[in-house]
This record gives C-alpha cells, sequence and structure tokens, in this order.
C-alpha cells in the first residue's frame, strides 16, 4: 500500500544501502516511487531493491570515480527511462583534530562528501536539463557543519560546504525547474554513528555506548533520532507539496540548532 506522493517518479539514492539512505529508499517505495538503490556494496545494494521491491534497482557506486558516477546514471536511466529525483546521502564520518587533521585523511573526506555531492548532481543535473522535465535534488548535511565538533575538523568542513553547494546549485538550476534542498540531520542511530562513538570513546577512554548516551542525553528531544525520520523530510521535499521550496536546509534534529 502507498501514498501515491511520488508515483510515476524515478529516484536514485546515493548511501541507499544503509542508515539514512536505506530508509529514505524504503519511505520512497512506500509513496510510489521506483527506486534505484547505489552504494558502493552492490551486493547489499540489491538486497535492499529486493526488500522494497516495486521495480528497484541496485546498482554499485563509488562517489569518488566518474567513471562510476557516469555509469550508475547511465545504467539507471536506461532501466528506468528517467530520474526525477536524486538523494545524495553517501557520506563518511572521520575524527581529526586540528592537530592531527592529514593532507591524505582530508582528502578523503571532501572526495566522498564534497566531490561526491557535486559530480552526482552534475551527472543527474544534466539528464533532468536535457529531459526538459524538472526534478528535484536532496542533498544530507549535518548539524556538525552548521556548529562544529572539535575532533572532527574535516568532517565538519566538508558538511558546512554541502549547505553552500546546495545554495549554489539551487539558485542555478531553479530556471530548469530542478529543485534544490538539504537536510541536517542532527544525531541520528544509524551504523555510522556505532563508528563515531567507538571511535570518539576510545579517545576518551570511555566503554562503547557511552558516548551515544551522553549525546542523547543533550538534545532538546532527549533521544537520537530515526532514520525514518529523516526519509521523511525527504520525502516532502521530493514530493508536490514542495514545489515553491529552493535553497533550503531543514533541521531534523530534535532541537538542537533553532534557525
Amino acid at each position: 500500500m502507498t501514498t501515491g506522493k511520488l508515483d510515476g517518479k524515478v529516484a536514485l539514492v546515493t548511501g541507499g544501502a544503509s542508515g539514512i539512505g536505506k530508509a529514505v529508499c524504503e519511505r520512497f517505495a512506500q509513496d510510489g516511487a521506483r527506486v534505484i538503490v547505489a552504494d558502493l556494496d552492490g551486493a547489499r545494494c540489491e538486497a535492499v531493491a529486493s526488500e522494497i521491491g516495486g521495480g528497484a534497482l541496485g546498482l554499485a557506486l563509488d562517489v569518488t570515480q566518474q567513471e562510476s558516477i557516469d555509469a550508475v546514471v547511465r545504467q539507471g536511466i536506461e532501466a528506468t527511462g528517467g530520474v526525477d529525483i536524486l538523494v545524495n546521502a553517501a557520506g563518511i564520518y572521520d575524527v581529526q583534530s586540528i592537530l592531527e587533521v592529514t593532507r591524505e585523511r582530508t582528502s578523503r573526506v571532501f572526495q566522498v562528501n564534497i566531490d561526491g555531492v557535486i559530480f552526482m548532481s552534475q551527472a543527474v543535473a544534466r539528464h533532468m536539463v536535457e529531459r526538459g522535465q524538472g526534478g528535484r535534488i536532496i542533498n544530507f548535511s549535518s548539524q556538525a557543519g552548521r556548529r562544529g565538533e572539535g575532533p572532527a575538523v574535516a568532517y565538519c568542513a566538508s558538511k558546512a560546504a554541502v549547505i553552500s553547494i546546495t545554495q549554489s546549485m539551487a539558485l542555478d538550476l531553479i530556471r530548469h525547474g530542478i529543485n534544490v534542498n538539504a537536510i541536517a540531520p542532527g544525531v541520528v542511530d544509524t551504523p555510522m554513528w556505532d563508528v563515531v562513538d567507538a571511535k570518539l570513546g576510545a579517545r576518551e577512554g570511555l566503554q562503547p555506548g557511552d558516548v551515544k548516551k551522553r549525546v542523547a542525553a543533550a538534545v532538546p528531544a532527549g533521544r537520537f533520532g530515526y532514520p525514518a525520520e529523516q526519509a521523511a523530510m525527504a520525502a516532502f521535499l521530493a514530493g508536490p507539496d514542495a514545489a515553491y521550496i529552493v535553497a533550503q536546509c531543514y533541521n531534523v534534529d530534535g532541537g538542537n540548532v533553532m534557525s
């Protein structure tokens, strides 16, 4: 049973094999879209596509490689007839304070979190413009991109960049009927946050789970968010009710940041 709000639409979701990206795939399928699940692990993409059904397609994608981006966009278009919605949910986290940061690790974070968004969006936007039917692009930033985190300087910089990239793309593409917006999640209970908990906990000599408990207690809502709550905002931005929303970044964070 679908809501029908995305009936007839095709959505390509990067980072779609787990966490927030997977939740977006599930929600979009629920709303009637045909979903292309794209992530590094091709087998996992195919498994998620099989789980959500609706003609979903699973494709291996490395957003740091232009050849991979071009191949996935081409295969997705050939299989579905055209992409109406792109969600850039692929991203990586790294713990590096300003005293520890290295060029190599920073470059890797930027390649995935910044370059991946730019060049994935470019490839899909070119298709959308040529097709002439408009479209939606939704980027995932982070509250770390709004307020910073001491031991994650490269990650915070990359997520701040996503907000600026979203604004620039939006102003450039709206004349083609392509709405570009972003979502800034707060702390969300995903496999990535298990990694964050382990890395930060090891730095501070804490037990597994201690960082997550401390962080959850600091959220005004008193808990971690759920991936499905981020997916609900993505579904809204992808749907007809968001037609006049352009170049915005929405906080879905339990009250961590007020704007």
